[in-house]
C-alpha cells in the first residue's frame, strides 16, 4: 500500500514546483534550492510512492501517468490550504492572500489598471497574472491552474462557469493616408480587394472574424497572418493593409494618428470580455472579492469610447 501521507509538504512542494516549471533547473530557482536537495527530495517521494513520477530526457521533465495524477492532488491539497488561509484572514476582517489570474494578450491594454486600484485597495493579496494567447488560456483553464480567466469569445461547455463583464468593440484599422481613412459609411463590401492582415487561427479576434463573415457573401482577402495585436499594429502602419482589433489595443494609435478607424457600416462590433473559471468550483474568499470588484468598480473603469472622427 502506497502511503503517500508519509511525503513532507516540502517534497510535494518541490516536485509540484518541478512537473509545472518542467526542469530540475526552473524548479531551483523558484525554490532557491541547489538542484541536488531537489533530486534528494524527488528521490524520497519516489520511494514512498513506489512508482516512478516522472522521465527526464535532456534537461526536460516528462511526468508518468502516477505523476500526472500526483501533480492533480498537489493543487487541490495546495489550493485548500489557501482557501484555509484566506478564510482565517477574511474572518479576521483583512483580506490577504494570493490571487492567481490568466489571461489573453488584449487584456494587457486594460487588465493591470484595473489590478492597480485592485492592489491598492487590498494591499495584503498577491497578485499573479499569467499574459499568453487565447489556447494556453483555455488549457490552463481546463487543468485548473488558476483562479479566474479573462478572455474574449468565451470557451463553450457546461463546465465552464462565464460572465460578460465588458463590452469589447471591435474596429477596422488603417494607416491614416487611407483612401477611405475619410469616408463615411462605408460597405463592407468596398473592403474586399484590401490586403488584409489576420491573427492567428484560434485567438479570440480571428473567431470574431470568422463569425463576422459566416452569414455574408463575403470574406476579406488575407494578406499575411501575424501572431500579436502589436505586431498587427506595426504592419497597419507601417501601410501592409487594413485589420480588425479590438479597440482597447488601439488607444495610443488612435489618440496620436499612427491609424485610421475606418467607419465602415455595421462597426464597431461590439463583442465581450468574459471572467472565467470551471462550473463547480467554489472561488476562494480573495478570488470572490475579485470577481465581484471586476463587475462593479472594474467594469466602470474600462469603458471605452471612440472619439470623433
Amino acid at each position: 500500500m502506497i502511503k503517500i501521507r508519509n511525503a513532507t509538504f516540502r517534497q510535494l512542494q518541490v516536485f509540484e514546483s518541478i512537473a509545472r516549471n518542467g526542469s530540475f533547473t526552473a524548479a531551483a530557482e523558484e525554490l532557491f534550492l541547489t538542484q541536488p536537495t531537489l533530486s534528494m527530495q524527488m528521490k524520497k517521494l519516489t520511494s514512498i510512492v513506489e512508482t516512478p513520477l516522472y522521465t527526464q530526457v535532456g534537461k526536460k521533465i516528462y511526468l508518468t501517468e502516477v505523476g500526472e495524477e500526483l501533480q492533480k492532488t498537489c493543487r487541490s491539497v495546495f489550493a485548500t490550504l489557501d482557501d484555509f488561509q484566506m478564510t482565517v484572514s477574511d474572518i479576521k476582517g483583512v483580506k490577504k492572500g494570493n490571487l492567481r489570474i490568466s489571461g489573453v494578450t488584449t487584456g494587457e491594454y486594460f487588465v493591470p489598471r484595473i489590478l492597480g486600484a485592485f492592489c491598492k485597495k487590498y494591499p495584503g493579496i498577491n497578485v499573479s497574472l499569467e499574459v499568453t494567447n487565447r489556447q494556453r488560456v483555455i488549457e490552463r483553464l481546463e487543468s485548473n491552474m488558476d483562479d479566474i480567466y479573462i478572455v474574449g469569445q468565451a470557451p463553450m461547455g457546461d463546465h465552464i462557469h462565464r460572465v460578460p463583464f465588458l463590452k469589447n468593440p471591435l474596429v477596422i484599422l488603417a494607416p491614416p493616408q487611407h483612401p477611405l481613412a475619410k469616408e463615411k459609411n462605408i460597405p463592407i463590401e468596398a473592403l474586399a480587394d484590401e490586403n488584409f492582415i489576420m491573427r492567428e487561427p484560434g485567438c479570440g479576434t480571428f473567431l470574431s472574424m470568422d463569425r463576422l463573415v459566416k452569414d455574408r457573401h463575403f470574406g476579406f482577402k488575407s494578406s499575411m497572418a501575424l501572431g500579436s495585436n502589436e505586431a498587427i499594429k506595426q504592419a497597419v502602419i507601417g501601410g501592409l493593409g487594413i485589420s480588425l482589433l479590438s479597440v482597447y489595443a488601439l488607444t495610443h494609435e488612435i489618440a496620436s494618428g499612427e491609424v485610421a478607424v475606418l467607419d465602415v457600416e455595421g462597426f464597431p462590433v461590439q463583442d465581450c470580455w468574459y471572467l472565467c473559471y470551471p462550473e463547480g468550483q467554489k472561488l476562494s474568499v480573495v478570488a470572490q472579492v475579485f470577481y465581484e470588484f471586476m463587475l462593479n468598480e472594474g467594469r466602470e473603469m474600462t469603458v471605452y469610447s471612440l472619439p470623433e472622427q
